[in-house]
């Protein structure tokens, strides 16, 4: 399995394989469920491989731990999971 830090590189940076609608399931702690989030609504810290920013509908911004991702999905479809 290649891991999530790659991934998501690669989602970012191969304007072939990032083509799509992607979407990012992490694990929530307050919730104790799975939050889905657009692609699009995230931001990546510059100098930060650990942590992810998630804008939720509201608009505000979470900071997600890779360790808590556990599904990135493309065109709705899972291409990968924890």
């Amino acid at each position: 399995m290649m891991p999530i830090q790659d991934l998501l590189n690669r989602i970012r940076w191969d304007p072939e394989f990032g083509r799509g609608r992607f979407e990012l399931s992490y694990y929530d702690r307050v919730e104790k469920a799975l939050v889905r989030v657009p692609f699009e609504r995230l931001t990546f810290p510059p100098g930060d491989h650990f942590f992810l920013e998630a804008v939720d509908a509201d608009g505000e911004v979470h900071t997600v731990p890779l360790h808590r991702v556990r599904e990135v999905s493309r065109d709705g479809v899972v291409i990968w999971r924890r």
